[in-house]
């Protein structure tokens, strides 16, 4: 484990602290991760990129990393969009999960340790709400369960608002004021059963569970009451993050120590978002630039910077990786070796990518330079730094290049089978009309012509039917 000292910038504080994790040599970290009601699109994927390289790092100093990123599968808003469009919620839920796993494979997004779902964890949300019924901030009414908001500000500790930096009467929870609950701040942990919804039997009632509850038991149950790093999307502090943390202090746990926010993928100033119709697909973005342009442009800001979206800034981003990549390959691609102290400087200060990137390409000048001068044992030594710095951002061009090329391998063993598929099938023919016409010499020089190619030949009711010999 490489010595120096990691600050991260915790939202909770407003400060930049050391990390000091939970447990020495272990990192923790859990993940909001994906509502799939529909498609991805690159504001998504920003917080999965920029984890990742939170990950990647935490990885390369030594660290063991668990990393939990959960997936909410039942959501008011799935229920609706499933119900416009006439499929089961389990359906279009599972649908839009697959297209999300595609979208951070195609990336480069590093599996997480586990990937659990709101539903398969109802036990640790009963267990959850009835802990906080027993301290006195959580009520039952009408089939709900409700956390019990002033009560928690009232008891001596209490830090609400403390996230997201929210007065308590200025918020507002977005719930409705109505089944039963006392306050218009509390919010639900558990909703009663409404006619053809899903539901889960708990000791207050058959319902399904509120979204704050599903992280703070998913959270828990996999990385312990107190863990290192809560992460997600900066709309999320407030309510999510700030309802996690209340309702997990007021059960008794310590829960996260450190919270991170990355900021909004922006087009025009605006939050990219489907209501403001300004989404941008990964595969829209992928006609344009190749997998790992489009990850070096979403890790490139800081990950607590806008990153403003326009087809100008994502060239001049691809532009920027492949002179990475061309001075790699022009150095013959060598083996990876270590980050310089001004990356590693750079990443240690609350994972400052950009700062990352200038000891890159600043390696990659001084590299380029030692090809112009013939030396070529310097460029390759340099080759190696860049190698094994972009790695830890996830765009190592070694490793880019090899998964390019078993694509390339592989779109061209189909195109050669589609061609050989047309020549037999043409041989087949002749073979056919040979023996309708009882010319079986001909017949017999088109099967040992080809079983000579190395092709078998299989008569069969629907025809012939040809395979390469094992």
């Amino acid at each position: 484990m490489t010595s120096g000292n990691q600050r991260i910038f915790d939202t909770a504080t407003r400060s930049l602290r050391d990390f000091e994790p939970v447990r020495q040599g272990h990192v923790s970290i859990y993940l909001c991760g994906a509502t799939p009601q529909s498609s991805p699109h690159i504001g998504h994927l920003r917080s999965g990129v920029a984890f990742d390289i939170v990950r990647r790092w935490f990885m390369a100093k030594g660290f063991d990393v668990a990393f939990v990123r959960n997936v909410t599968d039942i959501d008011d808003k799935i229920l609706t969009k499933a119900a416009e469009n006439g499929r089961p919620w389990w359906e279009w839920v599972s649908t839009y999960e697959r297209e999300f796993t595609r979208a951070y494979n195609t990336l480069g997004v590093l599996p997480p340790s586990v990937e659990p779902r709101a539903t398969g964890h109802v036990t640790q949300m009963v267990d959850y709400m009835r802990r906080l019924i027993e301290n006195g901030f959580a009520y039952e009414a009408q089939g709900s369960v409700y956390f019990d908001v002033d009560a928690w500000v009232r008891a001596a500790g209490s830090d609400y608002g403390a996230i997201s930096g929210n007065r308590v009467d200025e918020m507002e929870q977005g719930e409705p004021d109505t089944y039963g609950k006392r306050g218009a701040h509390d919010f639900a942990l558990w909703k009663a059963a409404k006619p053809g919804e899903p539901s889960w039997p708990t000791p207050w009632g058959d319902g399904r569970p509120g979204w704050h509850l599903e992280c703070s038991a998913m959270a828990t149950w996999y990385l312990g009451a107190e863990f290192d790093i809560h992460g997600g999307g900066l709309d999320l502090q407030f309510p999510h993050h700030e309802n996690e943390a209340a309702q997990s202090h007021a059960a008794g746990d310590g829960f996260a120590r450190y919270w991170m926010h990355n900021h909004w993928v922006t087009m025009a100033g605006e939050k990219m978002s489907k209501s403001l119709g300004n989404v941008l697909s990964i595969d829209n973005m992928l006609a344009d630039v190749r997998p790992v342009e489009l990850r070096y442009y979403l890790g490139s800001a800081h990950y607590r910077s806008v990153l403003e979206y326009s087809p100008e800034a994502l060239s001049e981003a691809a532009a920027g990786y492949r002179r990475i990549e061309d001075f790699v390959a022009r150095a013959g691609t060598p083996e990876k070796s270590t980050w310089t102290p001004g990356f590693e400087q750079a990443l240690d200060d609350d994972f400052s990518v950009p700062r990352a990137l200038a000891e890159i390409h600043n390696a990659v000048r001084e590299g380029n330079k030692a090809l112009a001068a013939g030396d070529n044992a310097l460029a390759a030594e340099i080759a190696g730094r860049v190698r094994a710095m972009a790695d830890v951002l996830g765009v190592d061009p070694g490793h880019w290049s090899e998964l390019a090329g078993g694509a390339q391998d592989s779109e061209k063993t189909e195109a050669a089978m589609r061609a050989l598929d047309v020549l037999v099938g043409a041989e087949l023919e002749r073979r056919t009309s040979a023996r309708a016409a009882k010319d079986w010499a001909a017949a017999d020089e088109v099967r040992d012509r080809l079983a000579a190619a190395g092709i078998d030949v299989t008569d069969t009711a629907d025809g012939p039917q040809w395979a390469l010999k094992n």
